[in-house]
């Protein structure tokens, strides 16, 4: 098993016995009302609501390519040189 696999299965277990130490009912205030639940509920949304979040958050995003992007300045005149057109002096540096 990889370590990511096993540091998954250490952190679930972990928040399970959590979980279920704190069954008893609470109250909890949201904004301007009061609501009653246990624990267990509001331990058990949070933890979802948070690797939700976290899944989003690291997931790569898209990578962009610049290579069909026109370069131009003001004037309009392209600044880029035509493709496949190398000096001589940059050859000799390349190789």
């Amino acid at each position: 098993m990889r370590l990511s696999t096993i540091a998954l299965i250490i952190v679930i277990v972990l928040l399970t016995v959590i979980m279920m130490q704190n069954t008893e009912q609470v109250k909890f205030t949201i904004l301007f009302t009061s609501i009653y639940m246990s624990k267990l509920v509001m331990l058990t949304a949070f933890s979802v609501v948070s690797f939700i979040l976290g899944i989003l958050v690291a997931r790569p995003g898209k990578v962009k390519r610049i290579s069909d992007y026109d370069y131009s300045n003001d004037e309009g005149s392209d600044i880029r040189p035509p493709a496949g057109t190398l000096s001589d002096e940059d050859r000799d540096y390349i190789s």
